[in-house]
């Protein structure tokens, strides 16, 4: 199997073409074919880390989104957040969250933690 490192744009459109054409195969785990997938996605997705990364998502935004995903109402976030004003002053940008409110919507909600201590300027 030869394989060659991604050093730049050019060896990563060409990875990506690569993974791609494999990706329609779709091989079976551990074949040759499978293992160059593995070995080229995971260097594809090394180089996208680290030259397209992605910022976490707006706290509020975050919460807003996992609302919506849980079909979850404001006063359901009462026991993260405290009284129904407070969630909607926090929903509404006037008033930031505390870590006590963090912790209780990262381990309530499973929203990243990393995307809820975020503070926009």
């Amino acid at each position: 199997m030869n394989i060659e490192p991604i050093h730049n744009e050019l060896d990563y459109t060409a990875a990506r073409k690569q993974v791609s054409a494999l990706v329609d195969l779709d091989p079976p785990r551990f074949s040759p074919e499978g293992d160059r997938l593995a070995i080229l996605g995971l260097m594809v997705q090394a180089y996208e880390a680290e030259h397209y990364p992605i910022d976490p998502p707006d706290p509020i935004e975050a919460i807003k989104f996992r609302m919506d995903q849980q079909g979850l109402k404001p006063k359901d976030l009462e026991p993260m957040i405290g009284r129904r004003s407070r969630v909607y002053e926090v929903l509404n940008g006037k008033r930031k969250l505390t870590m006590a409110m963090v912790w209780k919507l990262h381990t309530g909600l499973g929203i990243p933690a990393e995307s809820l201590i975020r503070q926009n300027s």
